[in-house]
């Protein structure tokens, strides 16, 4: 069985808050032709979602228990695509509180991950790739993003990891994402506004294959 790890947990407790695979869904209005979701004024469209899904698969095909991750990653269009939009709000959130993050804060959340791998970046990308679905090309990326909510919670006045500012930052994404507004294909599912994620779709054709627990003996 492949096991998700929680050593990433501890860095990026907020990321496993906003990906939950298994929301109950609401509506959302239609997006635009082409589009895969529309976040405010921006177009993520098909092809840059089907681009990142194929890195990730791509990255998938290569690990020794690759069909095994395949086969738990069912629905990871939607789950990619959430995340894509999950970062348009952050990125704005932050910038309409005025927090900034420099290189050398994401090279060090970098390198605090790192060490809980032994300073293996093979053991990392493999975790990241497991949990959240994250190819090698997006790692820096997800490290970036990772700073950016932990700034945004301190400038909520609370301690990153806490639960009262996880749930702060949930309810300023929320916020955010309702300003904004959020349109997504309905091929994908729905948006949850309450908890800023995309919902199961609802296709008859989707299975739900939602990723076995952490191995909490990690």
């Amino acid at each position: 069985m492949v096991r998700r790890r929680t050593a990433v947990v501890s860095i990026a407790a907020v990321g496993l808050l906003l990906a939950s695979p298994a929301l109950t869904a609401c509506g959302s209005g239609p997006a635009r032709a082409g589009a895969a979701a529309v976040v405010g004024d921006h177009r993520i469209t098909v092809s840059t979602l089907e681009a990142k899904v194929n890195e990730v698969r791509s990255a998938e095909a290569k690990s020794p228990q690759g069909a095994q991750l395949i086969d738990n990653s069912g629905k990871l269009s939607t789950q990619t695509l959430s995340t894509l939009v999950q970062n348009e709000v952050i990125d704005k959130a932050v910038r309409k509180a005025g927090v900034t993050v420099s290189e050398t804060e994401v090279q060090q959340n970098h390198a605090q991950a790192l060490q809980q791998f032994g300073g293996s970046e093979a053991q990392l990308e493999a975790a990241l790739l497991t949990q959240y679905g994250i190819a090698p090309s997006g790692v820096d990326e997800f490290f970036r993003t990772n700073v950016e909510v932990g700034k945004l919670i301190q400038s909520l006045g609370f301690q990153p990891g806490s639960d009262n500012g996880n749930a702060a930052v949930l309810a300023a994404l929320s916020k955010t994402a309702d300003s904004l507004g959020v349109r997504i294909n309905p091929r994908y599912g729905t948006w949850d506004a309450k908890k800023a994620v995309i919902g199961t779709a609802t296709d008859a054709w989707v299975v739900d294959k939602t990723p076995p627990a952490a191995d909490q003996s990690a």
